[in-house]
């Protein structure tokens, strides 16, 4: 019973330790006060002012920048990284073993390294710095995370379900589309949200591959708010805007996969 106990303490402590401070962003957001602590009063200004031009415009600027690489960055790489599973998966043996083994470096890679590696090549090839570099960045971090999440459906899928369609007429395109597509359907949405994630988190990647056109994605403009000695109040609501959004969507998916879970 004492055990038990403790165990549950112990769970609502982590929890609390989590998911305290994103709260006390949330309840904060809700009041003028350019300090966070120091409550002034219910108001919705701050949430205003995030979407309005002037002050705050190179925060609404940052946030745009940041969601189209985020898009742009996660349906690349869940393309790519499908692909590569699905002829990953076709290897055999030793080959197999050296294609995963050569996916799994840039994710145990630091990002650090990877930006400073991406920012290297970008020089070496006079390519002007800017909003298609970070894409392209962020498209070679996200894909092998991708390939991680589709190739364990690709195991899972019976491997004869292929063939079968293939001798009942089918061409390799459909049944790629009426076989496999709906196999890895989940692993690839999977892949999505965690690039999606990935990309819209990224700093040390972006700082090396952004240049110096004026471009600022959300990490940065907030690295460099913070150089000035304070974080911009508009930051919280955005920060809780982006909480829920999260959260609804992980609501939505796990919401999905226990029905497909009680279908099945």
């Amino acid at each position: 019973m004492v055990r038990r106990w403790m165990e549950q303490l112990y769970l609502w402590m982590l929890l609390a330790l989590l998911y305290a401070p994103i709260l006390i962003i949330v309840v904060f957001s809700f009041t003028e006060s350019k300090v966070l602590g120091n409550w002034t009063g219910f108001s919705l200004k701050l949430y205003g002012s995030i979407f309005q031009t002037g002050a705050h415009h190179s925060l609404l600027n940052a946030c745009v920048n940041t969601v189209a690489i985020a898009l742009i960055a996660a349906t690349v790489s869940t393309l790519l990284g499908s692909m590569a599973a699905i002829g990953l998966f076709q290897l055999r043996g030793g080959r197999r073993k050296a294609v995963e083994l050569v996916n799994t470096v840039p994710i145990l890679n630091g990002d650090i390294i990877t930006g400073i590696s991406l920012f290297l090549l970008f020089v070496s090839l006079g390519v002007t710095q800017g909003f298609a570099t970070v894409t392209l960045a962020h498209i070679t971090f996200c894909t092998p995370y991708v390939v991680l999440c589709v190739m364990p459906r690709l195991k899972q899928m019976n491997p004869n379900l292929y063939e079968a369609a293939l001798d009942l007429g089918a061409t390799p395109l459909q049944a790629m589309r009426k076989v496999i597509l709906p196999e890895i359907r989940p692993g690839m949405v999977t892949g999505f949200l965690l690039s999606l994630t990935l990309s819209v988190d990224d700093f040390a990647v972006t700082v090396f591959t952004i240049g110096n056109q004026g471009l600022e994605t959300l990490s940065t403009y907030i690295y460099a708010d913070a150089r000035k000695g304070g974080l911009t109040p508009e930051l919280r609501p955005l920060s809780a805007i982006i909480f829920v959004v999260i959260l609804v969507l992980l609501l939505i998916m796990n919401r999905r996969a226990g029905q497909l879970k009680k279908n099945g």
